[in-house]
């Protein structure tokens, strides 16, 4: 049973290291762009892998709180994707009625 416990113990450490290496990555699309759609797809990625990294989390800690942690990191990422994508594609987010 320890023997599990370790194996499960580094590959959410190897996970870990892999998803912050790919925030680190994302992160280089959010700043060098070339264009705001690119910068858009940059940040739902690192959102992605925040989720990624709490869930990850709770596996190597054993808490569940993590996991609900995640889960509103989750919906909270699409809803802002969702919103800037509607500002770049449309330039409002909310329509004025007149």
């Amino acid at each position: 049973m320890a023997a599990e416990a370790d194996l499960v113990t580094t590959a959410a450490d190897a996970g870990l290291v892999l998803v912050a290496a790919l925030c680190i990555l994302c992160s280089y699309r959010v700043i060098r762009g070339p264009t705001v759609p690119d910068r858009v797809v940059g940040l739902d990625a690192i959102a992605t892998n925040v989720v990624a990294i709490a869930v990850l989390f709770a596996l190597k800690t054993g808490r569940g709180l993590f996991v609900t942690v995640s889960l509103v990191l989750a919906i909270i990422g699409f809803l802002s994707t969702v919103v800037v994508a509607k500002f770049v594609t449309e330039g409002d987010i909310i329509e004025r009625r007149e």
